[in-house]
């Protein structure tokens, strides 16, 4: 088998994206993770109220997930970011500084984000699915 390759591109004739890639091109093992959100391994919620609190227990609930596949963080090629309405359009900045520490920025995964009225659980603020593509 061949070893994983990874290409993030973002062509000059779309619009510049901003801490993202517009396009990944993989081939390796595809791992399909599921929406993460801001609870223990227990279940408890973290950082009630507080975004910061709960992006970055989002994000070691990614590293952990992806890690359990035998992949690491620079191994996601997508993600899929969900806010709920009652974030600010100015905690975004916040969300961005906390992913940064997590993915590969020099070659940030192709990402998405939408807002919507509200998550499974009340209390959730943040949601995050990744695709990565690990080693054979």
């Amino acid at each position: 088998m061949s070893k994983p390759s990874k290409e993030f591109l973002s062509p000059k004739t779309l619009m510049p994206p901003a801490g993202y890639s517009h396009i990944a091109k993989a081939r390796g093992t595809t791992v399909y993770l599921a929406g993460q959100v801001s609870s223990d391994a227990s279940g408890k919620l973290i950082g009630e109220g507080n975004f910061e609190a709960q992006v970055e227990q989002v994000f070691s609930n990614l590293k952990t997930a992806i890690e359990a596949a035998g992949g690491t963080m620079a191994d996601v090629v997508k993600m899929n970011i969900y806010l709920v309405a009652e974030v600010s359009q100015d905690d975004v900045p916040k969300l961005r500084a906390i992913r940064d520490r997590y993915v590969n920025v020099a070659s940030p995964p192709a990402s998405t984000l939408v807002v919507v009225s509200r998550l499974a659980r009340p209390g959730w603020l943040v949601e995050i699915e990744a695709v990565a593509v690990v080693d054979d």
